[in-house]
């Protein structure tokens, strides 16, 4: 029986499931850069004035980046770069951070401050195309630019990996501002590579996510989806990425399986509100405001129509039946789901990585 371990929050649970149930098992590839390359490419950076570092999410590669800075700082005698994140996610910067460290909290007002450089890891987005840090600005910094950017979408279903106006619109708003960004293009086992400049230039690093993270296969019945690491699915809404990265290879009669523990809760204004009754389906199609999260309902409303999706999580059985979302107790409970209702004898495809893969 194979053995697969999915990622759960900041812990990782085992799949057990029978070798005539598995169609396969899907990972990201690419190369990982070596330590001496990561150091080189960091040397671009003016180490010699002062940094104020702003840490977007947690990831490892994002601390892999924080220890190599600071190592080359150590050994060129230099002071160290002032770390910065929203107070949600210190605690979980602060513990990957090299002993003897510092962080604090970011303060919502510097972004037209110059020695900021806003570091993230690109994803794909079902909005933008690719999650990068201009669209994780837009987003946190430019609510107003996001009514254009919801309006600009391809239809009403995620475009994962696609060009697209709405990504124009962040590049556009983060334009506004003299800021330097580490943008990071990693799998599960590293970093592949990283680009530094101005967040409009760093986006260019997409081309090389899909060289490595684009993966072509035939339409599954089945699918039980990871989205890979922890800061992809502390939320409903960032969960949800995954699953529209996987949306266009399961077929329409199917069942899509998400593990996501989701300890942050909804993540998402929009869903919120919809479950509270506050919220009117109608008003996705031609709002007049922008509600944070708007793409993630509209997307699910629509998919749900193609497919059935089932959820591991800790959020209310409540939420979960408001959405329309098959709750799953745990990962036994979703493979006796799937051989129960589809037959002992259904495959089924597993995705180990489903943040940084696109599945088509």
């Amino acid at each position: 029986m194979p053995e697969i371990w999915l990622n759960y929050g900041i812990t990782d649970v085992v799949l057990d499931i029978r070798a005539e149930n598995l169609e396969q098992k899907i990972d990201s590839d690419g190369t990982i850069l070596e330590d001496s390359a990561i150091n080189e490419k960091l040397n671009s950076l003016d180490l010699s004035k002062s940094i104020d570092l702003v840490v977007l999410h947690n990831s490892k590669s994002i601390q892999k980046i924080i220890s190599s800075l600071f190592t080359l700082c150590e050994q060129k005698s230099l002071p160290f770069p002032n770390v910065l994140a929203e107070k949600k996610i210190m605690n979980q910067v602060r513990a990957g951070m090299p002993e003897g460290s510092s962080i604090n909290e970011f303060d919502n007002n510097e972004l037209s401050n110059s020695n900021l450089v806003f570091m993230g890891e690109m994803e794909f987005d079902g909005l933008f195309g690719y999650e990068t840090i201009s669209t994780r600005l837009i987003k946190k910094f430019g609510q107003d630019h996001m009514l254009s950017a919801y309006a600009k979408r391809k239809g009403n279903f995620p475009t994962p990996g696609q060009p697209t106006e709405s990504l124009e619109e962040a590049k556009k708003f983060s334009n506004n501002f003299e800021i330097q960004g580490i943008e990071i293009v990693a799998n599960s086992k590293g970093i592949v590579d990283f680009s530094i400049g101005h967040p409009s230039e760093t986006l260019s690093l997409s081309k090389t996510l899909e060289s490595f993270a684009i993966k072509d296969i035939e339409k599954q019945k089945s699918m039980i989806i990871s989205t890979g690491k922890d800061s992809s699915n502390d939320t409903l809404s960032k969960s949800l990425s995954s699953l529209w990265n996987c949306s266009k290879a399961i077929r329409n009669d199917g069942l899509a399986i998400l593990v996501a523990e989701c300890k942050a809760g909804l993540g998402s204004d929009a869903i919120q509100q919809y479950i509270e009754g506050r919220f009117p389906l109608e008003k996705l199609q031609n709002p007049t405001h922008y509600i944070a999260g708007m793409e993630d309902l509209l997307f699910l409303t629509e998919i749900q129509k193609n497919f059935q999706i089932g959820l591991v999580s800790i959020l209310p059985e409540f939420y979960a039946k408001k959405l329309n979302l098959i709750t799953l107790s745990g990962i036994k409970d979703s493979m006796d789901y799937i051989l129960k209702t589809q037959g002992a004898r259904q495959k089924v495809a597993v995705v180990l990585d489903g943040a940084r893969t696109l599945i088509r």
